[in-house]
Formats: structure tokens, sequence, C-alpha cells
């Protein structure tokens, strides 16, 4: 059970890595954008380490306050959840 939801928090976080790369690649292109709140939901349900990854490399979204905390927040349960998992084995 850990180690598969461990491999899906690491391919939600590929994931969300690449859409906020291709929602900045759009922004600078001025092409089609990803909604803030696709984003945001696959950085709380799984890809939080890519959300914030993706804010830092990227420097996208890095002003809006909701994203730090909704990505914060998602790795927090997600660290949680690992550790949960992790004792009960």
């Amino acid at each position: 059970m850990f180690k598969g939801f461990l491999i899906i928090l690491l391919v939600m976080s590929a994931l969300t890595f690449l859409v906020y790369g291709l929602d900045k690649h759009a922004a600078k292109t001025n092409s089609w954008r990803t909604p803030e709140r696709r984003l945001l939901v696959f950085g709380f349900v799984g890809g939080a380490l890519g959300g914030l990854l993706g804010m830092c490399i990227f420097h996208h979204k890095t002003r809006k306050f909701y994203f730090w905390l909704v990505n914060l927040l998602g790795i927090s349960w997600q660290i949680v959840a690992l550790w949960y998992l992790g004792t009960k084995m």
C-alpha cells in the first residue's frame, strides 16, 4: 500500500510539474491557459511537490498566496499519509 501510494504521488507530482510548465509557456506565448482551479486541484490531490517545484522553477503563480497555501496544505497531508502508511506496514 505504501509503495503504491508513493508511486501515485510521484506520478501526480510529475504531471503537476509538467502542467505548471506548460501553463507558464502558454502565458508567455499568449495561448490557451490551464484554469487556476485545475492547477490547484492537481497540487492538492497528490501533486503538491510538483506544484511547489513548478512554482519555484518556472516562477509561476508565486505571487498568489493561495497557490502557496493549497500546495503547502497538500504536501502536508501527503507527508502525513505517507508517514501513516509507512508506520502501519
